[in-house]
């Protein structure tokens, strides 16, 4: 087993386009922000470049903000694992939105581990459109 220590660095992160399973290729990044619109969809999360950890078991996970299933329980985070492919792999985690639109509105907490250690991670406010033009007009009061 390799001494050497994981490098794992965040490249992009933000609103992306449609994600294909099937598909080796990754999501291309639309809009580099942690502000996410709910509107249904809507595909964001964050692509890492992960270093130095080949054959490695990484763990993901979604954090989801108390969004209900069918029978009125909170969904559990969605996780899983996979291996790193290669000495320099980069990695998309995301989700998207669908309907009803207005439960899922609120922070979405994404993280992937490597030997039980979180390596990389990046929250998302999920907001209702309303919401967006309410920051919008917070930064263009004060001249940005």
């Amino acid at each position: 087993m390799s001494k050497l220590k994981a490098d794992v660095t965040i490249i992009h992160a933000g609103i992306f386009t449609q994600w294909d399973a099937e598909s080796a290729a990754l999501p291309k990044l639309t809009k580099a922000t942690v502000h996410v619109p709910a509107e249904i969809d809507v595909e964001f999360g964050f692509i890492a470049n992960i270093k130095k950890a080949k054959n490695q078991k990484l763990r993901y996970c979604i954090y989801h903000p108390s969004i209900p299933d069918d029978n009125g329980d909170v969904r559990p985070p969605f996780d899983g694992e996979v291996y790193v492919d290669s000495n320099d792999w980069k990695f998309y985690l995301g989700d998207t939105i669908w309907a009803p639109e207005y439960n899922k509105v609120g922070k979405w907490r994404m993280t992937l581990e490597l030997k039980g250690k979180v390596v990389a991670e990046k929250t998302f406010n999920v907001h209702l459109n309303d919401e967006d033009s309410q920051i919008s007009a917070f930064w263009k009061h004060r001249g940005f």
